[in-house]
């Protein structure tokens, strides 16, 4: 009987972390390069560590991507337009964003990114949906 508590125990665990959010970018301003999107923890916030990441080809409007397996919590989201491929974010010699970039729940970027408790999202069990709009400057 314990086994087959821990099996289920195990199956139950395990679609705890099925989830899937899916992801609209839009405001896309053209095609160049190609989106990218992270999910992150308060941890990984603006840093390139973020467990869940996507990408796609940029197309003028928006893009759809999905985020598969991704365990509930406290997450935000941080999308930007690559467009010249280097997988990064390229920014001015004073720190400006010199590509389209957004966040979840698109908080106003005043001096700088938004903190996390700006941008945070919720993930449950059944996962879900979020729109991010690209800034353009």
């Amino acid at each position: 009987m314990k086994r087959i508590l821990g099996l289920a125990l195990i199956a139950i665990a395990g679609t705890a972390r099925a989830a899937t959010l899916n992801v609209t970018i839009d405001n896309i301003p053209d095609a160049q390069g190609n989106i990218r999107i992270a999910l992150c923890s308060h941890a990984d916030f603006l840093r390139p560590t973020c467990q869940y990441t996507a990408q796609t080809p940029a197309r003028s409007g928006s893009v759809q991507l999905a985020l598969n397996d991704v365990a509930p919590g406290t997450y935000a989201l941080q999308a930007f337009q690559d467009r010249n491929g280097n997988r990064k974010l390229d920014r001015s010699f004073i720190g400006m964003p010199q590509e389209p970039l957004g966040f979840s729940r698109d908080p106003k970027l005043r001096f700088g990114p938004p903190d996390f408790d700006q941008a945070d999202i919720a993930v449950t069990p059944a996962g879900g949906a979020i729109t991010v709009h690209l800034i353009t400057h």
